[in-house]
């Protein structure tokens, strides 16, 4: 008989074994952030755009930037805590919808007013995504 204890022996009564870490949610979640992050950068590499198609001004660059800059860093305290009360699975969708829609209408806006709403849009998108995705990401970790 050996003298070393089993791992049965060691485990406190009623405890749980530790959940495994879930390798494809996480290499999943983690794609679709780099996606979600990736897409967003995208707005900044087209302000040279923005300032000669639309004849655009400094401040008005900077006002793209406010807007999307707002939308994504004060609402994603906001989403984060009603969903850490309310878990919304389907706000990772919900999120990269937004981005999606927000990047379309950019490509199509006419105008300045569009160009705000659509970053508003873009903004929105990372508000939703991001509190979702590093909920997904705890809960795949095992719980590390």
């Amino acid at each position: 008989m050996s003298s070393t204890p089993t791992t049965a022996a060691l485990a406190t009564p009623g405890s749980a074994p530790a959940e495994q870490t879930k390798f494809r949610i996480l290499g999943a979640i983690s794609f679709s952030h780099f996606l979600n992050d990736m897409i967003q950068s995208l707005m900044l590499a087209i302000y040279p755009l923005f300032k000669t198609d639309f004849h655009l001004n400094f401040a008005q660059i900077g006002l793209i930037t406010l807007t999307y800059q707002f939308t994504a860093s004060l609402l994603q305290p906001v989403v984060g805590a009603y969903t850490d009360k309310h878990p919304k699975p389907y706000s990772l969708a919900v999120g990269m919808g937004f981005t999606l829609t927000g990047l379309l209408v950019l490509s199509i806006a006419p105008s300045f007013p569009v160009l705000l709403m659509a970053a508003a849009m873009v903004g929105t998108g990372s508000s939703i995504f991001h509190p979702e995705s590093s909920r997904v990401a705890r809960m795949a970790s095992g719980g590390r």
